[in-house]
């Protein structure tokens, strides 16, 4: 197998992670917010709840098609999903806004 096979194979399983997780956010958001306004509603099907059925299918061929990328890819994906945490959480220890702000005394 080329290299540009495994690039490949990496930036198609990114992108279906980020496809499976903006599917799943769908629904975490109807349901944990289910009164906020929505300009754009998926279709659903009452399951006695109501369950998105694009989001939902969404995730299922997703994840169905990152599965068929194979262990090494997943590998891969997750050596980077480390690094890209590792990276993001060092950069935050010195760069948060939050730490910044002034810590309020309750009762004071």
């Amino acid at each position: 197998m080329t290299p540009i096979d495994n690039i490949g194979k990496m930036v198609n399983i990114g992108t279906l992670l980020a496809f499976v997780m903006v599917c799943a956010s769908i629904v975490v958001l109807r349901f944990k917010a289910p009164d906020q306004p929505r300009p754009f509603r998926t279709p659903g099907i009452y399951f006695g709840g109501w369950l998105p059925i694009v989001p939902a299918l969404g995730v299922a061929f997703n994840l169905t098609m990152m599965v068929s990328l194979g262990k090494a890819n997943w590998i891969r994906l997750i050596v980077w999903l480390a690094i890209g945490m590792g990276v993001y959480f060092l950069y935050s220890i010195k760069h948060s806004r939050v730490q910044a702000l002034p810590v309020e005394t309750k009762g004071m």
